[in-house]
């Protein structure tokens, strides 16, 4: 069943996404002198991709308390489970630059989305990337637009452990003096397993927005991270 599934996914993927990009380039063009941020081609991308979590009928998927999240710049801090993570916080359906992994850039009509959206790229092990990432997210943030981040990095060996935070989202909140806002995923493993390829015929995927988390006054970016990867360990009930 997983073979079917997976090859019904790419039979509405490739052709659809493909037209999806016929329609994005031109509102990209259009746009582009007076949304300098690109507000208007998210809301249409994300729209577009988050319906990729339904098209099959075993698949379901829940945003809960979208009212939490703020009205200004804030840094989202999301737990990393596999490749489905992604389009999964794009049903936020709110305006923020995601922070990837510099090899997404270049995969055709997914990296130049991403390259067209201004999302921040990173690659691992490489001091100098941090340090630039670390500088477009206090770009954004100061434009009044919030920045997206994978604090773990990468997924998982154990599904029960929660990896190490990298300091970057943390250092980024405590400068910037900006909320940070936990984001739990839950059920993208249900669906495949970190970078697959097979997908599952059965899928329950909910992404929970916490209440915002307030850097507190003279506390550091490693005591922040620290509180910060406690409350995921809490709450997904996995181990630190």
């Amino acid at each position: 069943m997983r073979y079917f599934v997976t090859f019904w996914y790419w039979l509405i993927f490739v052709p659809t996404i493909i037209f999806g990009w016929c329609l994005a380039v031109p509102l990209w063009l259009l746009t582009m002198p007076f949304d300098p941020a690109q507000k208007v081609l998210q809301h249409f991308v994300h729209g577009w991709v988050f319906q990729y979590l339904k098209i099959w009928p075993g698949w379901s998927v829940k945003v809960l308390h979208r009212e939490r999240l703020p009205k200004g710049p804030c840094v989202y801090v999301v737990n990393h489970q596999s490749m489905a993570d992604v389009v999964a916080v794009m049903g936020l359906f709110t305006q923020y630059k995601f922070v990837s992994k510099e090899t997404l850039f270049d995969l055709p009509i997914v990296g130049w989305t991403m390259k067209m959206l201004k999302y921040i790229r990173v690659e691992r092990g490489k001091p100098h990337s941090m340090h630039q990432m670390v500088e477009e997210c206090r770009a954004w943030i100061r434009k009044g637009v919030p920045v997206l981040i994978f604090p773990e990095g990468t997924y998982s060996a154990d599904p029960k452990k929660l990896l190490p935070f990298k300091r970057g989202a943390f250092m980024v909140a405590l400068e910037e003096k900006v909320p940070l806002v936990p984001v739990f995923l839950r059920g993208t493993t249900e669906l495949i397993h970190e970078d697959g390829p097979w997908m599952s015929p059965r899928a329950r995927i909910t992404v929970e927005v916490q209440e915002p988390v307030l850097p507190l006054e003279g506390e550091t970016d490693d005591a922040l991270t620290s509180r910060v990867r406690r409350l995921f360990a809490e709450k997904l009930g996995k181990e630190l």
